[in-house]
């Protein structure tokens, strides 16, 4: 099963709506897009773009507490209040949290899947078990994000390389001018199992 336009679907972070006016427009109809977490900016967005109407913003915002490291933040514990969604994405928003982090979002997203419900995680790609530095900050490991997401009960489905970038030596931050719009991503599909 892949995206159909008939979903239920759940976008996190989705902050100034670049993938929201992707995902809303197809779901308009016959489907249903769910905006959460620190979702302040795309609610004006939507405001003034008619076509994002059908999106509906879920008030769920649990609280975010400072790591001591710049941009990276713990979550406590929470839930969407749904069971029923048949995906939910997560793009570019991983490496915003420590490893305790994203544990709690994997844990609400389990939750808020129906069995058989799909996980897309779309990330900056950073070396295998390479230390923190201010040069990967904004980056993730893709085998501890793979990890994480079978802890949570999830299942590997699939990658893509649809995001691949030889050219991005996973060196600097994603910020710099050699790498900005041009940095390796990893494309990660994880499912909830069926019972």
């Amino acid at each position: 099963m892949r995206f159909r336009d008939d979903m239920k679907v759940l976008e996190l972070f989705p902050g100034t709506g670049w993938y929201t006016k992707l995902l809303a427009p197809v779901l308009a109809e016959r489907g249903k897009l769910y905006l959460a977490l620190n979702t302040n900016r795309i609610e004006g967005v939507i405001a003034r773009t008619p076509e994002l109407a059908t999106a509906e913003v879920l008030e769920i915002n649990p609280l975010m507490t400072s790591t001591g490291v710049h941009g990276v933040f713990d979550l406590e514990a929470f839930s969407f209040w749904l069971e029923d969604l048949d995906m939910v994405l997560t793009f570019r928003n991983a490496h915003n949290l420590s490893p305790a982090g994203r544990a709690t979002l994997n844990d609400a997203v389990f939750e808020a899947l129906r069995p058989g419900g799909l996980y897309g995680v779309v990330d900056h790609t950073r070396r295998h078990m390479e230390p923190d530095g201010p040069e990967n900050r904004r980056r993730s490991d893709p085998v501890s994000i793979i990890h994480e997401a079978l802890q949570a009960g999830f299942e590997f489905v699939a990658w893509s390389d649809l995001h691949y970038r030889p050219d991005d030596e996973l060196r600097y931050e994603v910020g710099r001018k050699s790498v900005k719009g041009n940095t390796d991503r990893f494309t990660f599909l994880f499912r909830k199992p069926v019972d």
